[in-house]
């Protein structure tokens, strides 16, 4: 490739760093598509031969054919995945295929190509985030009226509803959706024409390939379009925000199925077991989803740090943009399927969940409630008033609900028979009826409507 300027071979060591077709033979698809689209245009404009055309894209539809069935010949030497397809090309075809390059560079091809996997990739991984959240969706329905308690610092609070609480990550996720369709909607500018930087002085039509391409319209600035790489830093962000809201939910999942909890069971096929001890039920697969969030996390800052002081436009630094982007994806890819199968198949401990949320005074707020609402007291009174009923009940080791009147009414004389109405864990929930609350009545109305978006 480089045999016009230079007279002696790369050091090996040169040829190893320099080569990424390890890494870009993923782009395989995305680059015969974008040589295909741009030959198509080379014809239509004159600057190639009707024949010429026809040639190269013919010869491109047997290299994707050896490509998918696992017969082409990669070769290290000739670096990346566009000088491979060239070669194979010309292999194919004779010297026809040298004409394809005409008016592009690799610069704004990879640049094209990469956008493209990017783009599909974000567009398939929103697709599963949705598939995840109608998972949880199924399980809050289930579970609407199904009392837990509801945490703070990891210490009883208030009781809530299950569903209330896998709701909350269906509201995390439906933005995590957003995030990846926005950045999809972002990206959809297409840089082929750019050339190295400077574009072209060959009547391309850049509308065409864009068009042809699925872009909404070509780059508008040719140093731009081969320098930028914020679509996938963008990209990334949204993978990084994705796993971070699946590793919370499977440190929960780790937590509720541990014995001292048994809020929940996973099934076997989302379980482990141990080399040495026959008891154990291990949630693997959740603690590894927790893992895999590093990964993404470390991808989009080892991008960030490569493109943070680069000079415009194309540096060889970029190359290194594309195997962390790729493990950041799969990794999520695999996370999500995995969050998936495990909460579409695991098994709440209703009555469990309800005799946690029932202890730790988890109604003493509903009790401050009371004493403002029935009472008329300021709440900052009601709220010392209420610690002093949690403290007798502390001392006398039971919950509010089991306090005699007496010992109550001691504390506070206006204090009636009343307030037992409130303090149970099935009163409380369904006194919490404000917007996004944890009321039944309020979790079904938020379940309806996004089975209506999501439909």
């Amino acid at each position: 490739m480089w045999g016009g300027r230079f007279s002696a071979k790369p050091d090996e060591v040169m040829e190893a760093i320099n080569a990424s077709i390890d890494t870009d033979k993923r782009l395989a698809e995305e680059d015969i598509t974008a040589s295909t689209a741009h030959a198509r245009m080379l014809a239509d404009t004159g600057i190639l031969t009707t024949d010429d055309a026809e040639a190269i894209t013919e010869g491109l539809k047997i290299i994707q054919t050896e490509i998918r069935t696992g017969d082409f010949p990669f070769s290290k030497a000739l670096e990346d995945i566009h000088m491979n397809v060239e070669a194979r090309l010309r292999d194919l075809i004779g010297p026809a295929a040298g004409r394809l390059h005409t008016a592009r560079s690799r610069n704004d091809q990879v640049a094209v190509d990469f956008r493209l996997w990017v783009r599909s990739a974000c567009a398939a991984r929103a697709a599963q985030v949705e598939e995840l959240m109608r998972a949880l969706l199924k399980q809050a329905e289930a579970h609407a009226d199904t009392v837990m308690p509801g945490f703070t610092h990891l210490q009883t609070a208030q009781p809530i509803t299950f569903g209330h609480h896998l709701m909350a990550y269906v509201e995390m996720l439906s933005r995590d959706a957003g995030r990846f369709r926005d950045a999809e909607r972002r990206m959809n500018e297409c840089p082929l024409g750019a050339a190295a930087l400077a574009g072209t002085g060959f009547p391309i039509n850049r509308h065409q390939t864009a068009a042809a391409l699925g872009f909404e319209r070509p780059m508008a600035n040719s140093i731009d379009a081969v320098s930028a790489r914020d679509f996938v830093l963008e990209a990334l962000c949204a993978t990084t925000l994705c796993a971070s809201h699946l590793s919370r939910l499977a440190e929960e999942i780790v937590i509720w199925s541990s014995a001292q909890f048994r809020f929940v069971r996973l099934s076997d096929s989302w379980s482990t077991g141990s080399s040495i001890m026959p008891q154990k039920r291990n949630p693997d697969a959740a603690e590894l989803v927790r893992a895999k969030t590093g990964r993404t996390m470390g991808s989009l800052v080892g991008l960030l740090t490569v493109m943070k002081g680069l000079p415009l436009a194309y540096s060889k630094d970029m190359q290194e943009d594309k195997a962390g982007a790729f493990e950041a994806f799969d990794a999520l890819d695999l996370s999500l399927q995995a969050m998936t199968g495990m909460i579409s198949t695991m098994t709440p401990n209703i009555a469990r969940m309800r005799e946690a949320a029932a202890s730790g005074f988890s109604t003493a707020t509903d009790l401050a409630d009371f004493l403002v609402r029935e009472l008329n007291i300021p709440f900052r009174d009601a709220h010392h008033i209420t610690g002093a009923a949690v403290k007798a009940a502390e001392e006398a080791g039971l919950d509010l609900a089991q306090l005699p009147l007496s010992v109550l009414s001691a504390i506070e004389p206006r204090i009636t028979d009343a307030i037992f109405d409130v303090l149970t864990v099935e009163a409380s929930v369904a006194s919490r009826q404000s917007y996004g609350g944890t009321a039944p009545v309020r979790v079904r109305e938020q379940i309806a409507a996004w089975k209506d978006k999501l439909q």
